[in-house]
């Protein structure tokens, strides 16, 4: 189970660390912090998968394919934005079979029917009529939530 003390005991002993959280709508939270770095071995190796959503990382920086690396207290830190876009192609399909079903179901039905009828796209609404109906944007920005039934 992932813990503060869990991830304290194990970053000496792996020479990749691979931070991948996912809180969707929000910001992540540090689950590895600058101080952390120096319970790594020297060039260990830290991916930060959730760089997109502003790094589990606290060391994490957004990096590009072009310069993808940097090292901090002799941690080599990889933590490139959109690391899909390093295999197009693979990536482009991989995509467009995940959300062809709801591209069709959109253009089938109109958005509106679409939401009302299927639940994850319902899920994926972020406002409506100028309300915030995702819950995870209305806490980010500490704005009011609406829950998205209430209005369609």
């Amino acid at each position: 189970m992932s813990s503060e003390y869990n991830i304290r005991d194990l970053l000496g002993s792996h020479d990749l660390i691979i931070g991948a959280v996912l809180i969707p709508g929000a910001k992540t939270p540090h689950l590895i912090t600058r101080e952390m770095l120096k319970l790594m071995r020297p060039g260990t190796v830290v991916v930060d998968v959730a760089v997109d959503q502003g790094g589990c990382i606290e060391t994490c920086k957004p990096t590009t394919h072009e310069e993808p690396t940097y090292i901090i207290d002799n941690i080599l830190h990889y933590c490139v934005a959109n690391m899909p876009g390093a295999v197009p192609y693979t990536s482009t399909l991989a995509l467009t079979n995940a959300t062809l079903p709801y591209a069709l179901q959109l253009a089938n039905q109109g958005w509106k029917r679409a939401c009302l009828n299927n639940e994850e796209l319902r899920k994926g609404l972020n406002i409506l009529k100028g309300k915030v109906v995702y819950q995870g944007v209305a806490d980010a920005f500490d704005l009011p939530y609406t829950t998205p039934d209430s209005i369609l």
